[in-house]
């Protein structure tokens, strides 16, 4: 991994942290994105360790791909530049003086900034083109449908707050290009905000998770959500949890109901190995199990039942090997001397000289 030069401009040796960042980009950006602009910042300060792709990586406990989507991210909005080399790795970051430039942040949100309560990120690769910002004629015409005043309304009610530019602008996204209904916002808004997000950059990541996968109705997006809410609620049963799961532990559920296909009570019978076999909640080992199921081509409950038996036989057959195995003599003092074969005539010659003894 390429090590990377730092420049910046306007940045003393303490970190500081402008209040252009704060007030115009970090409302709309993602936490992650967040993290790694405020270490770039503290590795301009000084005292930062050799700064590669993979060490940022290491110390914000995410993916490379994560760090250089992020980098990508900072760049878009202006707030630094990067140099690459003929192989397309970054060599350089150069940080630019908010206190000399007149950026705005724009209203772009990769689709996988976050990954969603839902569907999470098996199929969700493909990133959508940058959206655009609405002028403040587009939004007064936009803003006089009855159907958008009155999602507005709600939104706020929900948000318990009054709508901030990007909101506004959130919003006449999903109505202008996403075509999502008034009550198909609303809902969005409702289901994000049950969950604790109101950040705008994760409810644009589930309206665009939902409109790839269809969901253009109200009733569509209650639907998934239950369905997707009961296969977490069974884990966590088995598992005995009493919280949501996390971000990868979504993957994992997600995985184990899109990708294999499995019902839930095949998960729910790998769950319950997994405590039995580890005396915890792991889902990685849960996931292998449900894995080798996979590639065995189990289909029910029924198919697992003959796996078992095809084991316990294999591992009843490989005992009786063990025991009928023939187990060649230890040597020891005794029978280390070659034995001596007696004839007939050795036996009555011992006892002529036997009887003469006796005489």
């Amino acid at each position: 991994m390429n090590k990377i030069s730092l420049h910046a401009e306007g940045i003393s040796d303490v970190t500081i942290v402008p209040n252009t960042f704060i007030d115009q980009f970090m409302p709309s950006a993602n936490g992650a994105y967040v993290k790694v602009y405020l270490y770039l910042l503290r590795c301009f300060a000084g005292n930062c360790p050799e700064v590669t792709i993979s060490s940022i990586a290491d110390r914000m406990e995410n993916t490379e791909k994560d760090i250089i989507r992020a980098l990508a991210y900072w760049e878009k909005l202006n707030l630094l530049t990067l140099t690459r080399n003929a192989q397309k790795d970054i060599t350089a970051i150069n940080l630019v003086d908010l206190g000399n430039t007149q950026n705005t942040p724009m209203m772009t949100t990769d689709f996988d900034t976050e990954l969603d309560e839902i569907a999470v990120t098996i199929h969700t690769e493909t990133k959508p083109a940058s959206r655009q910002s609405y002028s403040a004629e587009k939004i007064a015409q936009l803003t006089n449908n009855d159907e958008i005043k009155w999602a507005m309304h709600i939104v706020e009610i929900y948000l318990d707050r009054p709508l901030k530019p990007m909101d506004l602008q959130l919003i006449l996204y999903l109505y202008e290009e996403l075509h999502f209904s008034a009550e198909l916002i609303m809902y969005l808004f409702e289901y994000c905000v049950s969950r604790g997000k109101k950040n705008a950059s994760y409810i644009e990541a589930v309206a665009l998770t939902w409109a790839e996968e269809g969901i253009d109705t109200e009733e569509k997006a209650k639907e998934a959500t239950a369905t997707y809410n009961e296969h977490f609620n069974v884990v966590n049963k088995a598992f005995g949890l009493n919280r949501s799961p996390g971000q990868i532990e979504r993957q994992y559920i997600t995985k184990w109901v899109e990708v294999f296909s499995f019902s839930d009570d095949i998960i729910t019978e790998a769950c319950n190995r997994t405590i039995l076999r580890t005396q915890k909640p792991d889902f990685k080992y849960t996931d292998k199990i449900l894995e080798t199921w996979y590639k065995k081509n189990v289909k029910s409950m029924s198919d697992i039942t003959k796996l078992d038996e095809e084991f316990s036989r294999a591992n009843k057959n490989s005992d009786v090997n063990k025991v009928t195995t023939m187990v060649k003599p230890v040597p020891n003092k005794f029978n280390q001397f070659p034995q001596r074969t007696y004839s007939a005539q050795d036996y009555a010659e011992l006892e002529r000289k036997l009887l003469n003894k006796g005489l």
